[in-house]
């Protein structure tokens, strides 16, 4: 999570924000604005929109946002050497580690998630994605050896971490090596929420490479509006606009960090259950939760099931998600029940 940190994978997944300035109404309090912050946090761009009356506190606010996300970085980062997490990750089997609360509060949701996934969101992964070429490690243009790939393979599994709630510490079985990256980009948007919510703000929409969180109205009542990217690797065009006014919204998608060898396409998206690229139709999943960070890891959840599974799944858990899948021209788009109130207000022109 410093400034390189795995820009590709996280921009594949964007979501793009559909904010526009509009003149307030004659109903509405001339000094009502929104105001905005933005700048540079996990190898990608960070923004803050509010609606507020004094503008006076956006520098205070920027440079603690600045400072919150800065700490989650040095706390949960694989691209810093001396972060929390990749002291875990050098230390050796068998030790027992001291979480900071934020660490301890992200690898919980982590677990529970594994758990409801039954394995197809798995922290642990980060071995096999740096041996595909999708990590701290860098590109490859050849895919690795069957017998490497099983060997990583062994030291793969959510069931190998060992969490203290109680003593907030961590034990590691054997050389697992932790990955945090479909989770806690989720998590620092709930933060920048947070940090929002404890100066009594309660109309905004926060965002980090994407992901996004939204409460309230902006100004005349109107609801946040996001567009849905078309999954395209040349383009940037809108599928699908939702309209939201509460809760955490984040998209996992295979179609912009992949390399291609004899043909054959690989996905940044690690399978966590087989140690292989996804190979599957679905091109995107879009995911709405009460928090971004449950939100990011349950769409990467989903986008390793595939358009089959990951849809039953979502239906079966109650999930609210929007899934765009190849067809032979063009994609098809379908979405759970819970997911279509937010189409719904979005197509009524509101």
């Amino acid at each position: 999570m410093a400034d390189q940190m795995r820009l590709t994978k996280w921009l594949a997944a964007s979501l793009l924000a559909v904010f526009v300035l509009g003149v307030l109404g004659c109903n509405q309090a001339p000094s009502k604005r929104v105001v905005q912050v933005q700048g540079l946090t996990m190898g990608t761009s960070f923004s803050m929109k509010w609606v507020d009356t004094d503008s006076t506190r956006v520098a205070d606010v920027q440079a603690r946002a600045g400072a919150l996300l800065s700490r989650i970085n040095q706390q949960m980062s694989t691209y810093i050497d001396d972060s929390e997490l990749s002291l875990i990750n050098a230390a050796q089997p068998g030790s027992r580690h001291s979480l900071s609360p934020e660490l301890l509060e992200v690898m919980v949701l982590a677990e529970q998630i594994s758990e409801q996934t039954r394995g197809a969101f798995d922290v642990t992964v980060g071995p096999l994605v740096n041996l595909w070429g999708f990590g701290p490690d860098g590109r490859i243009t050849h895919q690795p050896e069957v017998d490497q790939v099983r060997q990583l393979k062994a030291r793969v599994g959510h069931d190998y971490l060992h969490l203290d709630v109680e003593e907030a510490s961590l034990l590691k079985e054997g050389e697992q090596y932790i990955d945090l990256s479909a989770i806690a980009k989720g998590y620092g948007v709930d933060q920048l929420a947070a940090l929002l919510e404890a100066e009594g703000i309660t109309d905004y929409l926060v965002e980090i490479g994407g992901e996004l969180r939204a409460r309230g109205y902006k100004p005349g009542k109107e609801p946040w509006r996001l567009a849905i990217e078309v999954p395209h690797p040349d383009t940037r065009e809108v599928q699908q606009i939702i309209s939201i006014d509460r809760g955490g919204v984040a998209t996992s998608g295979d179609y912009r960090n992949y390399f291609e060898e004899e043909g054959v396409r690989f996905s940044h998206t690690i399978d966590p259950r087989t140690a292989y690229p996804i190979r599957h139709r679905l091109a995107s999943v879009t995911v709405i939760a009460d928090q971004c960070a449950e939100a990011d890891a349950l769409a990467t959840a989903l986008m390793v099931m595939g358009e089959e599974e990951g849809y039953n799944f979502a239906l079966e858990q109650g999930i609210k998600a929007l899934f765009i899948s190849k067809a032979k021209v063009g994609f098809e788009t379908r979405h759970t029940p819970s997911f279509a109130p937010y189409l719904q207000i979005s197509n009524g022109g509101q």
